[in-house]
């Protein structure tokens, strides 16, 4: 990383239409290679995916329901944690809002799709 720092608020980033929802994606920069960080709104119609290189970190803000891991439903409510490895087929069901940490930082060339 060629600078000391980055500030965002996700709230004031343009936000973009994502497999899971809606998302605001924050410190996405050339320089960063350290991770990104998520605002997810999950939606009804999230799709199922993977990603070969990216990890992900889920954290439930708001709202209830499940996420499916390589096929497996586990519950998720308000501060429900989650690290998902690469290779993992993931899909979060339910109105659920969470912050997303992505390690690398997020890349949607490694968005796959069954």
């Amino acid at each position: 990383m060629d600078v000391p720092f980055i500030i965002d608020n996700v709230y004031d980033l343009q936000g973009v239409k994502c497999p899971c929802g809606f998302s605001r994606r924050g410190l996405e920069r050339p320089e960063n290679d350290v991770a990104t960080l998520h605002v997810v709104d999950i939606s009804e119609d999230a799709r199922e995916h993977y990603h070969k290189n990216m990890r992900e970190i889920y954290f439930v803000l708001e709202g209830e329901g499940e996420i499916l891991l390589n096929g497996e439903s586990y519950p998720v409510k308000p501060g429900s944690t989650v690290l998902i490895n690469a290779g993992t087929r993931h899909k979060a069901r339910g109105r659920l809002k969470v912050i997303n940490v992505v390690v690398p930082p997020f890349d949607p060339m490694d968005e796959f799709f069954d």
